[in-house]
Protein backbone atom coordinates (compact mmCIF):
# COMPACT_ATOMS: atom_id res chain seq x y z
CA UNK A 1 0.00 0.00 0.00
CA UNK A 2 1.16 3.49 -1.30
CA UNK A 3 1.13 6.62 1.25
CA UNK A 4 -0.32 9.98 -0.10
CA UNK A 5 0.65 13.52 1.09
CA UNK A 6 -1.84 16.22 -0.59
CA UNK A 7 -2.16 19.70 -0.22
CA UNK A 8 -5.36 21.14 1.68
CA UNK A 9 -5.57 24.50 -0.65
CA UNK A 10 -6.90 22.57 -3.91
CA UNK A 11 -7.46 24.05 -7.76
CA UNK A 12 -10.94 24.85 -8.85
CA UNK A 13 -10.34 22.56 -11.72
CA UNK A 14 -9.64 19.84 -10.08
CA UNK A 15 -12.93 20.08 -7.27
CA UNK A 16 -14.68 20.78 -10.84
CA UNK A 17 -13.35 17.67 -12.23
CA UNK A 18 -14.76 15.92 -8.96
CA UNK A 19 -18.46 16.94 -8.96
CA UNK A 20 -17.52 18.81 -5.82
CA UNK A 21 -18.53 21.99 -7.12
CA UNK A 22 -21.60 21.51 -8.76
CA UNK A 23 -22.82 18.78 -6.02
CA UNK A 24 -21.39 19.54 -2.78
CA UNK A 25 -24.39 21.42 -1.22
CA UNK A 26 -26.94 20.89 1.32
CA UNK A 27 -30.31 22.02 1.69
CA UNK A 28 -30.55 24.97 4.03
CA UNK A 29 -33.74 26.72 5.86
CA UNK A 30 -33.98 30.06 7.52
CA UNK A 31 -36.11 30.70 10.50
CA UNK A 32 -38.72 33.51 8.80
CA UNK A 33 -38.16 35.39 11.77
CA UNK A 34 -34.85 35.44 13.57
CA UNK A 35 -32.88 34.91 9.87
CA UNK A 36 -31.40 31.67 11.79
CA UNK A 37 -29.79 28.81 9.58
CA UNK A 38 -30.69 25.22 9.78
CA UNK A 39 -30.50 21.96 7.28
CA UNK A 40 -33.27 21.33 6.35
CA UNK A 41 -32.77 17.55 6.14
CA UNK A 42 -31.47 17.38 9.73
CA UNK A 43 -34.67 18.71 10.67
CA UNK A 44 -36.65 16.33 8.99
CA UNK A 45 -34.82 13.31 10.42
CA UNK A 46 -35.17 14.30 13.89
CA UNK A 47 -38.78 14.98 13.15
CA UNK A 48 -38.98 11.75 12.21
CA UNK A 49 -37.06 9.72 14.45
CA UNK A 50 -38.79 11.69 17.52
CA UNK A 51 -41.41 10.55 16.14
CA UNK A 52 -40.91 6.67 16.22
CA UNK A 53 -39.41 7.20 19.74
CA UNK A 54 -41.58 9.12 21.43
CA UNK A 55 -45.02 9.48 19.99
CA UNK A 56 -46.83 5.86 21.27
CA UNK A 57 -49.93 6.89 19.12
CA UNK A 58 -48.47 6.39 15.59
CA UNK A 59 -50.02 3.97 13.46
CA UNK A 60 -48.41 0.56 12.28
CA UNK A 61 -48.41 2.58 8.54
CA UNK A 62 -48.04 6.24 9.62
CA UNK A 63 -44.48 4.34 11.45
CA UNK A 64 -43.76 2.88 8.05
CA UNK A 65 -43.96 6.31 6.06
CA UNK A 66 -41.59 7.74 8.37
CA UNK A 67 -39.30 5.13 8.43
CA UNK A 68 -39.65 5.26 4.47
CA UNK A 69 -38.91 8.77 4.51
CA UNK A 70 -35.64 8.16 6.50
CA UNK A 71 -35.04 5.52 4.05
CA UNK A 72 -35.38 7.87 0.99
CA UNK A 73 -33.96 11.19 2.72
CA UNK A 74 -30.94 11.45 0.51
CA UNK A 75 -32.93 10.93 -2.37
CA UNK A 76 -35.69 13.42 -2.00
CA UNK A 77 -34.74 16.68 -4.35
CA UNK A 78 -35.17 20.46 -2.88
CA UNK A 79 -39.04 20.24 -3.58
CA UNK A 80 -39.82 17.42 -2.18
CA UNK A 81 -37.46 18.06 0.88
CA UNK A 82 -39.52 21.09 1.35
CA UNK A 83 -43.11 19.51 0.93
CA UNK A 84 -42.37 17.01 3.35
CA UNK A 85 -41.50 19.66 6.29
CA UNK A 86 -44.75 21.06 5.56
CA UNK A 87 -46.47 18.38 5.37
CA UNK A 88 -45.21 17.26 8.89
CA UNK A 89 -45.69 20.99 9.96
CA UNK A 90 -41.66 21.47 10.94
CA UNK A 91 -41.05 24.82 12.42
CA UNK A 92 -37.90 26.55 13.65
CA UNK A 93 -36.23 24.23 17.01
CA UNK A 94 -35.48 27.26 19.05
CA UNK A 95 -38.51 28.99 18.31
CA UNK A 96 -41.21 27.11 16.62
CA UNK A 97 -41.09 30.19 13.47
CA UNK A 98 -42.23 29.36 9.98
CA UNK A 99 -38.88 28.17 8.21
CA UNK A 100 -38.34 29.30 4.17
CA UNK A 101 -38.57 27.00 1.64
CA UNK A 102 -35.39 25.17 0.90
CA UNK A 103 -32.14 26.02 -1.06
CA UNK A 104 -28.91 24.36 -1.86
CA UNK A 105 -25.70 25.73 -0.07
CA UNK A 106 -22.56 24.72 -1.04
CA UNK A 107 -20.07 23.37 2.21
CA UNK A 108 -17.17 24.41 0.99
CA UNK A 109 -14.66 27.42 1.98
CA UNK A 110 -13.40 29.47 -1.21
CA UNK A 111 -10.08 31.09 -1.59
CA UNK A 112 -8.27 32.38 -4.46
CA UNK A 113 -4.15 32.04 -4.87
CA UNK A 114 -1.58 33.91 -6.59
CA UNK A 115 -0.43 37.19 -6.58
CA UNK A 116 -3.46 38.46 -8.50
CA UNK A 117 -5.96 36.88 -6.49
CA UNK A 118 -8.10 36.09 -9.52
CA UNK A 119 -7.16 31.84 -9.34
CA UNK A 120 -9.70 29.87 -7.22
CA UNK A 121 -9.25 27.09 -5.16
CA UNK A 122 -10.74 25.83 -2.30
CA UNK A 123 -9.51 24.39 0.95
CA UNK A 124 -10.42 20.47 0.39
CA UNK A 125 -13.82 19.22 1.62
CA UNK A 126 -12.62 15.63 1.42
CA UNK A 127 -9.44 13.56 0.79
CA UNK A 128 -9.86 11.48 -2.24
CA UNK A 129 -8.96 14.27 -5.10
CA UNK A 130 -5.53 13.93 -3.91
CA UNK A 131 -4.78 10.67 -4.67
CA UNK A 132 -7.11 10.47 -7.92
CA UNK A 133 -4.88 12.98 -9.35
CA UNK A 134 -2.02 11.26 -8.45
CA UNK A 135 -2.58 8.06 -9.94
CA UNK A 136 -0.64 8.17 -12.23
CA UNK A 137 2.61 8.23 -10.51
CA UNK A 138 0.69 5.70 -7.71
CA UNK A 139 0.47 3.52 -10.83
CA UNK A 140 4.06 4.07 -11.96
CA UNK A 141 5.42 3.43 -8.69
CA UNK A 142 3.64 -0.02 -8.66
CA UNK A 143 5.49 -1.04 -11.90
CA UNK A 144 2.56 -0.04 -13.72
CA UNK A 145 0.66 -3.33 -12.28
CA UNK A 146 -2.78 -3.68 -10.53
CA UNK A 147 -4.41 -4.17 -8.09
CA UNK A 148 -2.78 -1.67 -5.61
CA UNK A 149 -4.17 1.04 -2.89
CA UNK A 150 -2.59 4.01 -1.79
CA UNK A 151 -3.97 5.63 1.60
CA UNK A 152 -3.83 9.06 3.11
CA UNK A 153 -4.36 10.83 6.30
CA UNK A 154 -5.46 14.23 6.61
CA UNK A 155 -7.63 17.40 7.56
CA UNK A 156 -10.91 18.09 5.52
CA UNK A 157 -12.73 21.43 6.29
CA UNK A 158 -16.42 21.95 5.51
CA UNK A 159 -18.78 25.09 5.46
CA UNK A 160 -21.47 23.00 7.70
CA UNK A 161 -24.70 24.79 8.35
CA UNK A 162 -25.27 24.14 11.86
CA UNK A 163 -22.53 22.38 13.64
CA UNK A 164 -23.98 19.73 16.07
CA UNK A 165 -24.21 16.57 17.34
CA UNK A 166 -20.38 16.80 19.00
CA UNK A 167 -17.52 15.67 16.85
CA UNK A 168 -20.45 14.67 13.82
CA UNK A 169 -21.24 17.37 11.99
CA UNK A 170 -17.70 20.37 12.63
CA UNK A 171 -15.67 22.27 10.26
CA UNK A 172 -12.59 20.87 10.06
CA UNK A 173 -12.12 17.59 10.82
CA UNK A 174 -9.54 14.57 10.22
CA UNK A 175 -10.15 11.93 7.53
CA UNK A 176 -8.30 8.37 6.90
CA UNK A 177 -8.77 6.85 3.40
CA UNK A 178 -7.37 4.10 1.23
CA UNK A 179 -8.42 4.01 -2.53
CA UNK A 180 -7.52 0.58 -3.92
CA UNK A 181 -7.48 0.21 -7.73
CA UNK A 182 -8.39 -3.20 -9.19
CA UNK A 183 -9.12 -4.28 -12.97
CA UNK A 184 -12.66 -4.04 -13.61
CA UNK A 185 -12.23 -7.26 -15.28
CA UNK A 186 -11.76 -9.04 -11.76
CA UNK A 187 -13.23 -7.78 -8.62
CA UNK A 188 -12.06 -11.19 -6.39
CA UNK A 189 -9.70 -10.67 -3.61
CA UNK A 190 -7.05 -12.84 -2.69
CA UNK A 191 -7.44 -12.68 1.00
CA UNK A 192 -10.98 -12.73 1.11
CA UNK A 193 -11.00 -16.14 2.61
CA UNK A 194 -9.45 -14.25 5.48
CA UNK A 195 -13.06 -12.48 6.82
CA UNK A 196 -15.78 -14.52 4.59
CA UNK A 197 -17.24 -16.50 7.85
CA UNK A 198 -17.13 -13.26 9.71
CA UNK A 199 -20.60 -12.61 10.27
CA UNK A 200 -22.41 -9.35 11.51
CA UNK A 201 -24.99 -6.65 11.68
CA UNK A 202 -25.64 -5.89 7.83
CA UNK A 203 -28.97 -3.82 6.33
CA UNK A 204 -29.33 -4.74 2.24
CA UNK A 205 -31.61 -1.99 1.10
CA UNK A 206 -34.23 -4.74 0.37
CA UNK A 207 -35.00 -4.76 4.06
CA UNK A 208 -34.91 -1.03 4.08
CA UNK A 209 -36.84 -0.76 1.90
CA UNK A 210 -39.88 -3.21 3.31
CA UNK A 211 -39.33 -1.11 7.15
CA UNK A 212 -37.23 -4.29 8.29
CA UNK A 213 -34.93 -4.01 10.75
CA UNK A 214 -30.38 -5.34 10.31
CA UNK A 215 -30.32 -8.93 10.91
CA UNK A 216 -26.47 -11.19 11.32
CA UNK A 217 -25.03 -12.48 7.88
CA UNK A 218 -22.18 -14.05 7.26
CA UNK A 219 -20.17 -11.99 4.92
CA UNK A 220 -19.51 -14.92 2.34
CA UNK A 221 -22.64 -15.73 2.00
CA UNK A 222 -23.62 -11.77 1.44
CA UNK A 223 -21.12 -12.20 -1.28
CA UNK A 224 -22.08 -15.21 -2.82
CA UNK A 225 -26.00 -14.31 -2.85
CA UNK A 226 -25.04 -10.92 -4.49
CA UNK A 227 -26.00 -8.55 -1.64
CA UNK A 228 -22.40 -7.78 -1.51
CA UNK A 229 -21.71 -6.71 -5.37
CA UNK A 230 -17.67 -8.40 -4.96
CA UNK A 231 -15.19 -9.79 -3.35
CA UNK A 232 -13.38 -6.69 -3.21
CA UNK A 233 -15.64 -4.77 -1.99
CA UNK A 234 -16.71 -7.72 0.99
CA UNK A 235 -13.06 -8.29 2.04
CA UNK A 236 -13.19 -4.22 2.68
CA UNK A 237 -16.58 -4.55 4.83
CA UNK A 238 -14.46 -7.05 6.78
CA UNK A 239 -11.97 -5.22 7.50
CA UNK A 240 -13.28 -2.44 8.50
CA UNK A 241 -15.65 -4.45 10.82
CA UNK A 242 -12.31 -6.07 12.24
CA UNK A 243 -10.93 -2.55 12.62
CA UNK A 244 -13.55 -0.98 14.38
CA UNK A 245 -14.42 -4.38 16.56
CA UNK A 246 -10.96 -3.92 17.96
CA UNK A 247 -11.20 -0.07 18.52
CA UNK A 248 -14.32 -1.45 21.04
CA UNK A 249 -17.19 -0.94 19.28
CA UNK A 250 -19.98 -2.59 20.56
CA UNK A 251 -21.33 -5.37 18.04
CA UNK A 252 -24.79 -4.76 19.01
CA UNK A 253 -24.63 -0.94 17.98
CA UNK A 254 -22.40 -1.50 14.89
CA UNK A 255 -24.26 -2.56 11.13
CA UNK A 256 -23.25 -2.18 7.60
CA UNK A 257 -26.38 0.09 5.64
CA UNK A 258 -25.94 -0.96 2.14
CA UNK A 259 -27.30 2.39 -0.03
CA UNK A 260 -30.27 2.20 -1.87
CA UNK A 261 -30.63 2.01 -5.34
CA UNK A 262 -31.75 5.80 -5.48
CA UNK A 263 -28.90 7.11 -3.78
CA UNK A 264 -26.24 5.40 -5.23
CA UNK A 265 -24.68 7.42 -8.15
CA UNK A 266 -25.47 6.03 -11.58
CA UNK A 267 -21.89 4.90 -12.39
CA UNK A 268 -21.53 3.25 -8.82
CA UNK A 269 -21.71 -0.79 -8.44
CA UNK A 270 -22.29 -0.86 -4.56
CA UNK A 271 -21.48 0.97 -1.24
CA UNK A 272 -22.41 0.10 2.15
CA UNK A 273 -22.06 2.29 5.04
CA UNK A 274 -20.20 1.62 8.66
CA UNK A 275 -22.91 2.98 11.40
CA UNK A 276 -22.68 3.11 14.44
CA UNK A 277 -25.47 3.66 17.14
CA UNK A 278 -24.98 6.68 19.78
CA UNK A 279 -27.11 8.84 21.50
CA UNK A 280 -27.73 10.88 17.99
CA UNK A 281 -28.89 7.62 16.57
CA UNK A 282 -27.04 5.54 13.34
CA UNK A 283 -24.30 7.62 12.63
CA UNK A 284 -21.82 7.30 9.35
CA UNK A 285 -17.89 6.18 10.25
CA UNK A 286 -17.06 4.94 7.37
CA UNK A 287 -18.01 4.56 3.41
CA UNK A 288 -16.89 1.62 1.23
CA UNK A 289 -17.62 2.09 -1.97
CA UNK A 290 -17.32 0.24 -6.07
CA UNK A 291 -17.25 3.79 -7.51
CA UNK A 292 -16.26 1.91 -11.15
CA UNK A 293 -13.65 4.54 -12.89
CA UNK A 294 -15.81 7.23 -12.58
CA UNK A 295 -13.06 9.47 -10.62
CA UNK A 296 -9.83 8.58 -12.56
CA UNK A 297 -11.87 9.26 -16.07
CA UNK A 298 -13.34 12.77 -14.54
CA UNK A 299 -9.91 13.94 -13.96
CA UNK A 300 -8.64 12.89 -17.11
CA UNK A 301 -10.98 14.67 -19.15
CA UNK A 302 -11.27 17.73 -17.74
CA UNK A 303 -7.41 18.15 -16.01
Amino acid sequence: MLEVRSPCVTPEVVLKASGHVEKLTDQMVKDEKTGTFYRADQLLKDFCNEKLREDVRLSLEQAAELRRTLAMMDDLSVEELGAKIKEYGITAPDTKNPLSDPYPFNLMFQTSVGPSGLTAAYVRPETAPGIFVNFKDLYYNNGNKLPFAAAQIGQAFRNEISPRQGFSRVREFTLAEIEHFVDPKDKSHPKFSEVKNLEFLMFPREEQMSAQSAKKIRLGEAVSRGIVNNETIGYFIGRVYLFLSRLGIDQDHLRFRQHLANEMAHYAADCWDAEIECSYGWIECVGIADRSAYDLRAHTVIN
